[in-house]
This record gives structure tokens, C-alpha cells and sequence, in this order.
């Protein structure tokens, strides 16, 4: 148990540094007042992980300690950038390719009820290690809960996104393929949910999803955090 929690430990470092997403070059204030407003909020919408099998959470969580996307990026401030790995690892072979990674591919899901407002479909993946500062976020789809809240799914694989604006999503429905699309140096999923579906006036939230199992302990309701894996129930 001890050597699967150092290589666990040591792949979380690992992809700390690989994946710097859109966060980095999105830069807004430092949000203290969002902060007090928003830190202990409870969503709204009834969500469940938006994946299918284990994944591992690389960062997530309510402080800049436990998620690089906490400060100062005020839309994202709770956001979570989530992988899969393998025997401690994300990827096979010599991780060149997006191929390589165990995320890629992989089918991803609405996590709640609501209409498609915005797609981009049409961004190449990139080579491991080489970010598209031009396009950060990369293909994405954004779903409006129609209740004040909006999630943002980010860096998916080109022309693998389902769906167009205006259509209606159920929690649980198949919506797109996870990539490495946009200002992403590896495969994975961002996932973010904000007040509005602005990244110039939108307020990141807290996101609390049901009945999951986060290291083999299930969760009627929670939040996702770095270093933990997580799957649905």
C-alpha cells in the first residue's frame, strides 16, 4: 500500500507540472469577495462524475495548496482537471502520442440536466507536451443547467463532441470523447461549473456531485480534491 501511494505521489507531481490548462493564461482578480460568497455554496443541480470507470483527480479542491486553478482565476476558481491512470501511471509506452494515454478517448458524459449553449468541434489535438495557446480551451461544450449554474467541459478530441447548441442534455448522456485539445500539454478532462456562461463575468462554484466513490469510500455528496480517485456508484 505504502509503494502504491509514493507512485501515486509521484505521478500527482508529475502531472501537476504536465498539465497546465487554459487556467494559466486566463488571469483575472484575486477574488476575495468572490471567495467569501461562493467557498461554501451548494449547488444547485444534481450531478454525477461526467466519466465513466476510475479516474484520478490531478487537481481539484478549495485552496491554491490543493488546485492551481484557485487564484487569481476567478470563472475557474474550483475547477478540476481529472485523468486516468494505470499501475500508477497515465499513460503506456513512451507517451509521445495522445494514443499513449489512457484518458484519451474515453467517453464523457453531461453531468446534469440542461441545453447545450456553446460548442467548438473543430480544434486539433495536440502533440503531448506542445500547448495551443491560440485556442485555450480547446473543443468544449458548455451546458446551461438553467438555474444559474453552467458547466464548462474542456479539451475534448476533435470532432468528437455530440450535439448541438440548443439541444437538451440528461444527466448521464454521452456528449463527447475526452482529448488534449487547446492549452493542454496531455489528455484530460477540465471541468468547471461558473455563474454564467461568460469567462469574463462568470463566478466559479463549488461542485458537489452524488452518490460516487472517492478511494473506495462512497459519497451520498461531495467534492472532488488532488491525489483522490474517484468513481461513479
Amino acid at each position: 500500500m505504502k509503494l502504491i501511494k509514493t507512485t501515486v505521489s509521484i505521478f500527482t507531481f508529475v502531472f501537476i507540472f504536465l498539465f497546465i490548462s487554459c487556467a494559466d493564461i486566463l488571469i483575472g482578480d484575486g477574488g476575495k469577495y468572490d471567495e467569501d460568497i461562493y467557498l461554501n455554496y451548494k449547488t444547485k443541480t444534481v450531478l454525477e462524475l461526467p466519466f465513466e470507470d476510475e479516474w484520478y483527480v490531478v487537481a481539484g479542491g478549495k485552496s491554491l495548496e490543493q488546485n492551481h486553478h484557485f487564484a487569481p482565476h476567478r470563472h475557474q476558481r474550483y475547477a478540476m482537471d481529472i485523468v486516468q491512470i494505470i499501475n500508477g501511471r497515465g499513460n503506456s509506452g513512451d507517451g509521445t502520442k495522445n494514443e499513449d494515454y489512457y484518458c484519451f478517448g474515453k467517453r464523457l458524459n453531461a453531468s446534469g440536466d440542461g441545453k447545450i449553449i456553446a460548442v467548438e468541434n473543430a480544434i486539433p489535438d495536440n502533440v503531448p507536451g506542445i500547448k495551443n495557446s491560440k485556442q485555450s480551451l480547446g473543443n468544449y461544450i458548455i451546458i446551461d443547467h438553467l438555474n444559474g449554474e453552467f458547466s464548462f467541459m474542456l479539451h475534448l478530441k476533435k470532432s468528437s463532441i455530440i450535439g448541438a447548441v440548443g439541444d437538451v442534455v440528461v444527466r448521464g448522456q454521452k456528449v463527447g470523447l475526452a482529448g488534449n485539445s487547446g492549452y493542454s500539454t496531455g489528455p484530460h478532462l477540465h471541468y468547471h461549473l461558473q455563474t454564467t456562461s461568460s469567462l469574463v463575468t462568470g463566478v466559479g462554484l463549488p461542485v458537489q456531485f452524488l452518490n460516487y466513490y472517492s478511494d473506495n469510500e462512497f459519497k451520498e455528496r461531495g467534492e472532488l480534491v488532488t491525489g483522490q480517485i474517484v468513481r461513479k456508484n
